[in-house]
């Protein structure tokens, strides 16, 4: 029940946003612009104030102080602006590691699942051609016994040439189901050939998407860790104004997107399929962001929307990367809620669109499931999975 106070808090905030951001020329570059920052407009007016006026020393120092405070000030910010471009960096890297971990991982179940198959069949086979043999052998004996003499010897003997003829069309008939026993015999040899190669080349894969699991995996550690060692490795109060930066970027990127007039050209509704997913997702608002992980205690972002539309009952591929690869595509303008934006040239993040503007997902390690404006990072594209 909190986490949907939450969610339905979290989409009036993001409506009110959506309000108060109406399209304005203020927003209409989402970049922040250096040479009109505010920092260099202050220190601009203090020096052309002190150039321009007639006052005295004592004056003039005070003028230079505060020019100064301003530059120390900036030169603060833009450490900060730096070490935040670094660290999203990190998460992004992160992020396309966890990527091509959890593809890896899916790729070794799926090749541990055909193992098994493998291996069940290769029993068969061998128990099949155990049982041939027994026949083939118990049909040998059979003809053995009935037909050790020459056919014109039996018939000599039996003085019954029907008989003789019944006998002999049986011998035929028996002959070639000799035959056939034999064919089977060979197919099923070959088909057990085949499938313990398949199984040999199966393994071979599997043992090579193990070790790659194990790159990825370490890779995504490295790239965590350094992440989470440069925010350590500022004062309290610099966290904060990091955070405070974190979000100011995402605002200014939401409004630029909310400006350009998009929400008035979305307003489809959701499907059935799409209102269950929707529900799942937010229902996960507050779970910690963990890569590689699919709940139901925490998620990383393609975790989410995966089992989002599994618990709809129309499973998704399991990695943002996949989800644009297989997924049909539709314009953003054309996007319903219960939709999959794909953010980044490389597809490695994805959140679920809500509506009004604004999307669910789980942003980074050291985040939690939240909602976040639909606009706030690079949209690739949009996938639909009900389609």
């Amino acid at each position: 029940m909190n986490r949907r106070r939450s969610a339905a808090a979290a989409i009036t905030l993001v409506c009110a946003l959506t309000v108060l951001t109406a399209p304005t020329a203020a927003y209409a570059d989402p970049r922040p612009s250096h040479s009109g920052s505010p920092g260099s407009d202050s220190a601009g007016s203090d020096s052309a104030g002190s150039g321009s006026s007639g006052s005295d020393a004592s004056s003039s120092g005070s003028s230079g102080s505060d020019a100064s405070g301003s530059g120390s000030s900036d030169s603060g910010t833009a450490r900060l602006e730096a070490v935040r471009q670094k660290i999203d960096d990190l998460y992004h890297q992160a992020g396309a590691a966890t990527d091509a971990y959890n593809l890896a991982k899916e790729q070794s179940e799926k090749q541990s699942s055909e193992i098994v198959k493998l291996a069940q069949r290769i029993v068969q086979g061998q128990s099949k051609i155990t049982a041939l043999k027994k026949q083939a052998g118990a049909e040998a004996r059979a003809q053995y016994r009935d037909s050790g003499l020459p056919p014109a010897a039996q018939l000599m003997l039996s003085g019954d040439p029907d008989s003789f003829l019944d006998g002999a069309d049986r011998l035929r008939s028996g002959q070639q189901a000799q035959k056939n026993l034999l064919a089977e015999m060979d197919q099923t040899q070959k088909d057990l050939t085949a499938y313990t190669q398949d199984a040999s080349d199966q393994w071979q894969k599997l043992d090579a998407n193990r070790r790659k699991q194990a790159k990825k995996k370490k890779d995504i550690q490295q790239k965590i860790e350094a992440a989470k060692k440069l925010e350590s490795g500022l004062a309290k109060k610099e966290r904060a104004r990091l955070k405070k930066l974190e979000e100011d970027q995402e605002f200014k990127a939401q409004t630029a997107w909310l400006s350009s007039g998009i929400l008035k050209e979305i307003n489809n509704k959701a499907s059935a399929e799409g209102k269950k997913a929707v529900k799942f997702a937010t229902d996960q608002i507050g779970k910690p962001y963990v890569w590689g992980a699919t709940g139901p205690k925490s998620f990383d972002c393609s975790g989410l929307t995966s089992q989002a539309w599994a618990a709809a009952g129309n499973p998704i591929p399991r990695t943002s990367q996949e989800q644009w690869k297989q997924l049909p595509h539709v314009q953003v303008k054309d996007m319903r809620p219960g939709d999959l934006i794909i953010y980044f040239s490389d597809a490695t993040h994805v959140g679920m669109y809500i509506g009004d503007g604004a999307m669910v997902n789980a942003p980074r390690p050291g985040r939690n499931v939240t909602i976040g404006g639909a606009g706030s990072m690079p949209i690739l594209g949009v996938v639909r999975p009900d389609k």
